[in-house]
């Protein structure tokens, strides 16, 4: 009967033991199914409504963190404390505002399939377009991609805007997986500046190498981040939304042309 009575205190406490263990795995559990929902509901809904949603941040913070050095702003930059880049006459009666990662893929599928349509009509001076870019998926993602193909983008600015624009669209033409940090490779950036005529002077290739433009970079994803724009693509013609991207992709350059027309109507 002692040796019984031993035990019991011993079972007891065991028992506790095993109960608060059961009870903080299910609580561990419970935890990572309510984040995987979240999560999977936010990729749902950024592939049903065609953007890469900026979710928990912007980019601003890893830009400013990894972007040493005094802020030189590039020549051509243009908008409030030379934030935008503007493509297009000045004077042209409408705007078309365009917000981009250069990492992200749905911004790749706008610029490859609609992009020529979107060009045509600031080349004609019915509006200028005004990029304003964002490095939110160096957050989201990891890497630094985004900054690091802005600030290259930034010393082709510094170069001419039609070097910036023609830039851009090789970017986005060979722009690898999100997932692939391969836009942080100066090198590779280089290799596809060499595909615009013109483009790789001495002091754009230093320029690249260097980092120069990076706290600019910096400063152009937080003023991203203060418009208020949580995805991307997002266009806006005179400060109306444009759905030139929807559930089922980026719109043909066909639709495209008859949104804008609609639109100055």
């Amino acid at each position: 009967m002692s040796h019984t009575s031993e035990q019991n205190p011993m079972t007891a406490t065991r028992r506790m033991r095993e109960r608060r263990t059961r009870a903080a795995r299910a609580a561990r559990i419970r935890r990572r199914a309510v984040f995987a929902a979240a999560a999977a509901a936010a990729a749902a809904a950024a592939l049903a409504g065609g953007a890469v949603i900026a979710l928990g941040g912007t980019g601003a913070g890893h830009a400013a963190a990894g972007a040493p050095g005094p802020l030189l702003v590039p020549a051509h930059a243009s908008g409030p404390d030379g934030t935008v880049v503007t493509y297009g006459k000045a004077d042209a009666p409408h705007t078309l505002e365009v917000y981009e990662d250069l990492r992200c893929p749905f911004c790749a599928q706008l610029e490859t399939r609609t992009g020529k349509a979107m060009q045509e009509p600031a080349d004609n001076g019915t509006y200028k377009i005004e990029y304003h870019l964002a490095t939110f998926l160096d957050d989201r993602l990891g890497g630094s991609g985004s900054r690091t193909a802005l600030a290259a983008a930034a010393a082709a600015l510094n170069e001419g805007v039609d070097k910036f624009k023609q830039f851009h669209d090789v970017l986005y033409a060979n722009q690898p997986d999100e997932h692939k940090d391969t836009f942080a490779d100066v090198n590779y950036l280089l290799e596809l500046a060499a595909r615009v005529p013109g483009l790789t002077t001495d002091s754009f290739i230093k320029a690249v190498r260097e980092g120069t433009y990076a706290p600019w970079a910096a400063k152009v994803a937080t003023a991203f981040h203060r418009s208020g724009v949580t995805g991307t693509p997002t266009v806006k013609l005179d400060g109306r939304s444009l759905e030139a991207f929807g559930s089922s992709g980026a719109v043909t350059p066909e639709r495209f042309a008859e949104l804008v027309k609609q639109a100055v109507a």
